[in-house]
């Protein structure tokens, strides 16, 4: 079992969720679970792990091997944000589904930043609101949760909203 559950988060090269592994194993999410508990102690005596992240299992190099590997890891990383695309993010993150004209209520001009959290693909237009004029909305993709190394959006940190109201514009 533990072979083809290794086999499957290799294959799949994307965070494979319980649900998926259950019906390819035929086995209850619960051994699911325990399962991937045992491969990946298994796993960290050869310098991988299994980690649970965007609402599934992925294999990764081991953390702490990390820097050893460096200079074989590859692409370099992008730049990073902009303060302005970090609290555009933040916003997506926290109100989503939200239309740029919210946002922008919110921070300002915001059209440079939701163009670039589009092309890193921390962003993506998730429908259209139903109102005069169909505003695109914004939501977060799976690559925010895997860079961020979030389960699923519930594990974002609680806002701190006290003191808060009198910043915000509208």
């Amino acid at each position: 079992m533990l072979d083809v559950m290794g086999a499957a988060l290799l294959a799949a090269g994307r965070p494979v969720s319980p649900q998926e592994l259950s019906r390819l194993l035929g086995l209850p999410e619960e051994a699911v679970h325990r399962g991937m508990q045992e491969l990946n102690g298994t796993l960290r005596q050869v310098g991988l792990a299994v980690e649970a992240v965007a609402g599934g299992y992925r294999l990764i190099v081991a953390p702490e091997l990390v820097p050893a590997l460096e200079p074989l890891m590859a692409p370099p990383p992008l730049p990073a944000l902009s303060q302005a695309a970090l609290e555009v993010l933040a916003i997506v993150a926290y109100k989503q589904p939200i239309t740029r004209a919210d946002i922008e209520l919110m921070r300002g001009s915001s059209a440079s930043s939701l163009i670039t959290l589009q092309e890193r693909e921390l962003i993506k237009v998730v429908g259209r609101k139903d109102v005069i004029g169909k505003p695109l909305l914004y939501g977060t993709t799976e690559k925010f949760l895997l860079e961020f190394g979030l389960k699923d959006l519930s594990e974002l940190p609680a806002l701190e909203l006290e003191g808060l109201t009198e910043f915000l514009r509208g």
